[in-house]
């Protein structure tokens, strides 16, 4: 099989948006999915807020990676990796792997003292990918969200 890693282009935000949905419905949330097609092309490439890296194969994308940059008052500068999904038939070829080496290399290029994502519990495939790579995951460490009825509640 013969892929190519590359940036996402604007057109290819269909696909893109058809593997985040697939990653939701993996993971028992599809209905939580509320972004739409115009929200990632304005937001990735009008507005810049993330980079997206794509796996292309013969021209179809199979497994993409949505990066932006965070600053931790530790740290400094660092790269957040906000989804890696592969399509599920192309799970076990490479392509994930070759999608993570782009996201390190890119945190690299970018002088980063850190790149960061949060993997869910149950995925225990992915940790063990993970933690077999070098990373820490931060078992003492919880993951924070606060929707829109809580920011609401909050500045009333």
């Amino acid at each position: 099989m013969e892929y190519v890693i590359r940036e996402a282009r604007r057109d290819d935000m269909p696909e893109v948006l058809k593997l985040i949905k697939e990653l939701a419905s993996y993971e028992n949330a599809a209905d939580q999915v509320e972004i739409s097609v115009d929200d990632l092309e304005h937001e990735g490439f009008e507005e810049k807020n993330f980079k997206c890296f794509v796996a292309d194969v013969d021209g179809k994308i199979e497994g993409m990676a949505l990066v932006y940059f965070r600053f931790s008052t530790w740290k400094g500068r660092t790269v957040h990796l906000e989804d890696l999904i592969v399509r599920e038939k192309m799970r076990g070829t490479g392509l994930g792997g070759a999608l993570y080496k782009k996201i390190v290399q890119y945190g690299h290029d970018n002088n980063v003292k850190r790149v960061e994502w949060v993997v869910s519990e149950g995925n225990k495939n992915a940790q063990e990918f993970y933690e077999n790579t070098g990373a820490d995951i931060k078992k003492n460490w919880y993951t924070v969200h606060m929707d829109e009825t809580g920011i609401k509640k909050n500045i009333e």
